[in-house]
């Protein structure tokens, strides 16, 4: 009768205890994916959920406007809705499926389909008509436009050499 240990990192690495490995650094993988967003400026953390069809987003800024984009493969143009509500953006959407096939036997599916939605709070309220989409090989790119009052609160400060 062979024993197996429950405790593999006490009693040495053995072949088949890879599973246990491979389960360790997929549960590590999994809370390093989740705390990343804890270590973002209060106002880049996303507050829709991320989930496995979330667009995955860059988000930069300039004197003048803040620009989202986002990665949209395999959804189409006319099923992405942008919402802008005061300081939040959302993008929403559908990536549909592609026909049925009966013919086939599906030996591995890492493809998903399905309704997405990802929010994003902005630092000042954007002006929904002076906002910017495109869209192009799959990726958005929403421009919005600082107000006045948001472009005012940065002050340079001329940096001196010391004495």
């Amino acid at each position: 009768m062979n024993k197996r240990s429950l405790l593999p990192s006490l009693w040495g690495h053995r072949e088949d205890d890879d599973a246990f490995l491979n389960l360790h650094r997929e549960i590590e993988r999994v809370f390093d994916d989740f705390q990343r967003g804890f270590h973002l400026p209060g106002w880049l953390k996303p507050s829709g959920g991320v989930s496995a069809l979330s667009p995955r987003i860059n988000v930069s800024e300039t004197d003048n406007a803040v620009e989202v984009t986002a990665e949209l493969p395999g959804v189409d143009e006319k099923d992405v809705k942008l919402e802008l509500t005061d300081d939040l953006l959302t993008i929403s959407g559908e990536k549909k499926t592609e026909k049925e096939e009966k013919e086939k036997n599906y030996h591995l599916i890492e493809r998903s389909y399905g309704s997405f939605r990802r929010s994003l709070r902005l630092p000042f309220q954007a002006d929904a008509s002076k906002a910017d989409a495109k869209f192009k090989n799959g990726v958005l790119t929403v421009t919005l436009p600082k107000p006045p009052e948001a472009k005012a609160k940065a002050k340079k400060i001329e940096v001196k050499p010391a004495p």
